[in-house]
């Protein structure tokens, strides 16, 4: 791993940026919360993620994340990049107050994203810099910056809805399978499960043990609406379905839904109908949990057929999402 110098800060007239620390967490969720407030996304980062920033062993905040702050101290615009050391791509996210919208201040924070994930690539030894940043397809802001510097939309992802009340679907169960619930003495195994799963999507890295630990002990994870689907036989689990609950959906939406946070089966298994067992599960669970919908997000090119299946499932799409990519110059 090459030692390098870290990148320039963002200079904004009237903010002066810095890393965040973590005493930041309250201004920090507060400032994505204003954010969220006017932009309306679907879902906007937690406390629980940001502690986990500070938690992780990887992409340190003191190098990967930047806040920028008013004279009065309030916090007003952030970034920050991931990237797993051998992985072909950075993540970039980040915001700006709705107060300060239209300034510079985001085409400033994007430059800082753009730079250390080149820094991020050449530390690693990884070549052919990629940053990718994910929008929601009405934020036609973002969608401006992101295109006037050099973005492009490379994926589309849909949210999609289904009503829970009448008649749910029965499915078949294949009969060398069983459907269980999620302990947490399956957590290995379904994170191996996961990772074949999902090593022919498009965009995919496996997850690590402490990347998925984060995620299964994140406070809107529901292990009790979660199900694995093992082999009878062997015990071996072939499928998982992952749920989460967020609170906040019905102060935001007016509704409650269980939400799937990943749902797979491995390449072996598939064409027998135990995702679309696995999903009927869930909408059991999330109505006897007094949920009025479940909602997932699919990839629309998912090679598995996924959108088909949630289809037929009785899921209908409510808005889009976008992957922007841009490859960037090492200098």
């Amino acid at each position: 791993m090459t030692a390098l110098p870290p990148v320039s800060l963002p200079r904004v007239d009237g903010l002066r940026f810095r890393p965040i620390a973590e005493p930041d967490i309250d201004q920090w969720i507060g400032l994505i919360e204003r954010i969220a407030e006017a932009e309306k996304p679907p879902w906007h980062e937690q406390r629980a993620d940001l502690r986990d920033v500070f938690a992780s062993s990887k992409n340190d905040p003191a190098q990967n994340t930047v806040i920028g702050v008013d004279p009065s101290g309030t916090a007003r615009a952030w970034g920050r990049i991931t990237k797993n050391a051998e992985g072909a791509k950075a993540m970039g996210a980040g915001g700006v107050d709705p107060q300060w919208q239209r300034r510079g201040v985001g085409a400033a924070v994007l430059r800082w994203q753009q730079a250390q994930a080149v820094r991020r690539f050449v530390q690693d030894g990884t070549s052919h810099p990629l940053l990718r940043i994910f929008s929601e397809e009405d934020n036609t802001a973002e969608s401006a910056l992101l295109s006037g510097n050099g973005f492009t939309i490379v994926r589309y992802f849909t949210q999609m809805l289904r009503p829970l009340a009448g008649a749910l679907p029965v499915v078949e169960q294949d009969p060398e399978i069983e459907i269980v619930p999620y302990e947490e003495e399956f957590s290995e195994p379904a994170r191996l499960a996961h990772n074949e799963a999902f090593g022919d999507h498009w965009g995919s890295e496996p997850r690590d043990r402490e990347a998925w630990g984060f995620m299964v002990r994140h406070p809107h994870s529901r292990p009790d609406w979660s199900t694995l689907a093992v082999e009878k036989s062997s015990g071996e689990v072939v499928g998982y379905q992952l749920a989460s609950y967020d609170p906040g959906l019905v102060a935001d939406k007016g509704r409650e839904e269980g939400y799937t946070e990943l749902l797979g089966v491995r390449r072996g298994w598939r064409g027998r109908r135990i995702a679309a067992a696995l999903l009927a599960d869930a909408m059991r669970r999330f109505r006897e949990a007094g949920m009025e919908f479940a909602s997932l997000d699919v990839d629309t090119e998912n090679p598995s057929g996924a959108v088909g299946i949630y289809e037929r499932m009785g899921y209908a799409p409510t808005h889009r999402s976008m992957a922007w990519d841009c490859r960037l110059p090492i200098d």
